[in-house]
């Protein structure tokens, strides 16, 4: 099977794309192993030169793409369908939502649901309220809301817009480079196109990497809250090697009987913890928290979106606000693309509102849950999540759980949720990755699902090595900021093929109208001069 694998990649020619990114990537794991201090510094430096000149492009071009979103969705080219017209879809809305939901942003909900308004409640943004105060909890709330809510999934809709548009509609592979063909033309077929693809690569590997190292950090803290295991990096990297033994066998499975059935099993599992917590957990408050949480969100979404501090000098924007753009810019290219790959035969109407719609409502319904749960108890109960939360990020969810009835099992099922989570953005990354690497086909090679597996293992592997959390954010931050630019001309790009489709549709319409008009008026010119005789010679119509 191995052979006829190898065959199969040396008979489709993966091209320059893989290489490049494959020795890029491999350049990276070798430092970080050899020199894990020194790649943490220079990913620190990195880090300060992108926020201090051009953290105020992240929140520019974040609030830019949701606004284009919108303004696409609602104008004429919303009609427009993702493939030929008339085609149905090929997932049903319920699995088409699960595996976006699974995809996008699983393990971060899990791992931020209870860390990130517990964080701001302990120290609230922007010195906007004291610490620890009602106050300080309607806070953290309303800002967790506006981390995971509209902006975050409008990048994940601009770019999987762009390749359904150009996969489905226009036949083209589905490759990032692809969605340039409008202004760059025949460029796109050689070292731009490449380098494009080789950045969107890079940007995926690390974004994905983000993941899975969260991930990794929350099952470790569940392992410990269920089974007494240890915290620290041996067992966070033999905890890696676990999941990567399953998501590549997983890797190995086709897409349908793969991600599929696994995301489906997230979604089963994530909503019976999440209905259990609501109703058994302090349901009067949660859902008094979300109303206030929503209204707040919206009445202050525009200033949340650009709001710096150049007088104060804090850090706050940077380490939350942009982090959380740059992670969702850094994923964007698979998850993007693993939506575009799901959605065809929707129209972009109905996609837009499905990425950027349910998703965020279901966010909402999560943190107010969970993290709304976790501030009942900090305020009204026996306490002591926001000091957990502050002593090791990820511990807070779990420490959340015993405060409900059945608290053992709630955690054990909690733990198989985020491994299953895990899996399932890792296994979707593999297909995806394999898709960018081998020319834009809808079903790579297992065997190059397999080697993006084993690269994403090594590249959080390395991470974790240098830092752990903070390597984390800092380096999503970094890899994001160049493939955010050229989603920016993306966006542009895919505006110039819808305004030309329409341009051509609209000569189509009026060649049909204008020949209709044409038959229409020999039509009657016929009908007049076959009338005629008979007009001029009323006795033979008669029948005299």
């Amino acid at each position: 099977m191995i052979r006829a694998q190898l065959q199969a990649l040396i008979r489709n020619g993966p091209g320059w794309v893989f290489y490049i990114s494959l020795v890029l990537l491999v350049g990276f794991v070798a430092i970080g192993v050899g020199l894990p201090d020194q790649l943490a510094a220079g990913a620190q430096a990195a880090l300060g030169f992108t926020t201090d000149h051009f953290g105020w492009l992240y929140l520019f071009a974040t609030t830019g793409f949701l606004l284009f979103c919108i303004g696409v969705a609602l104008s004429n080219y919303g009609r427009i369908r993702l493939g030929a017209d008339g085609e149905a879809p090929e997932f049903s809305y319920p699995a088409w939502l699960g595996m976006i939901f699974s995809a996008g942003m699983g393990v971060g909900l899990v791992f931020w649901g209870v860390a990130e308004p517990m964080t701001h409640y302990v120290d609230p943004p922007l010195g906007q309220a004291d610490a620890r105060t009602p106050e300080a909890a309607s806070l953290a709330l309303r800002y967790s809301l506006f981390h995971w809510g509209f902006h975050q999934w409008a990048n994940f809709a601009v770019v999987g817009l762009a390749i359904a548009y150009v996969r489905f509609r226009q036949q083209q592979p589905g490759l990032i480079s692809e969605t340039f063909r409008s202004t760059l033309g025949s460029r796109v077929d050689g070292g731009m196109g490449h380098a494009i693809n080789v950045l969107a690569v890079v940007s995926t590997v690390f974004g994905v990497a983000t993941t899975l190292g969260l991930g990794i950090l929350q099952i470790n803290s569940g392992l410990g809250a269920v089974a007494g295991v240890g915290f620290g990096l041996p067992q966070q990297l033999a905890i890696l090697g676990g999941i990567a033994l399953v998501f590549l066998a997983c890797a190995l499975t086709p897409l349908e009987s793969g991600i599929r059935y696994v995301s489906d099993t997230n979604m089963l599992l994530a909503g019976l913890l999440l209905c259990f917590v609501f109703f058994f957990g302090p349901t009067d408050f949660i859902t008094a928290a979300m109303t206030n949480a929503i209204g707040e969100y919206f009445s202050n979404v525009i200033g949340m979106s650009l709001v710096m501090t150049p007088y104060t000098g804090e850090d706050w924007v940077e380490r939350w606000t942009i982090f959380y753009w740059a992670w969702g810019l850094s994923w964007a290219p698979f998850v993007g693309s693993f939506i575009a790959r799901i959605s065809r035969g929707r129209t972009i109407r109905e996609f837009v509102f499905g990425v950027i719609g349910t998703p965020v409502l279901l966010s909402i319904v999560w943190f107010a849950t969970f993290g709304g749960s976790a501030l009942y108890f900090e305020l009204f109960g026996e306490g002591g999540i926001g000091d957990a939360v502050t002593a090791e990020i990820s511990s807070g969810l779990f420490r959340t759980l015993e405060f409900l009835p059945g608290a053992g099992v709630l955690s054990v099922l909690m733990l198989v949720l985020i491994v299953l989570f895990v899996i399932t953005s890792a296994n979707s990354a593999t297909f995806v990755l394999g898709m960018f690497t081998s020319r834009g086909v809808l079903n790579p090679t297992r065997l190059m699902r397999v080697i993006w597996g084993v690269v994403q293992v090594l590249v959080a592997g390395v991470l974790l090595l240098s830092g752990g959390l903070a390597a984390l954010q800092t380096m999503s931050i970094v890899a994001a900021f160049p493939f955010m630019v050229l989603m920016i001309f993306m966006a542009w790009s895919l505006l110039q093929s819808l305004r030309a489709e329409k341009r051509q549709t609209e000569l189509h319409e009026a060649l049909m109208r204008e020949r209709i008009q044409r038959l229409l008026e020999l039509s009657e010119a016929d009908h007049r001069a076959g009338s005629r005789p008979d007009e001029e010679h009323p006795d033979r119509s008669a029948g005299g």
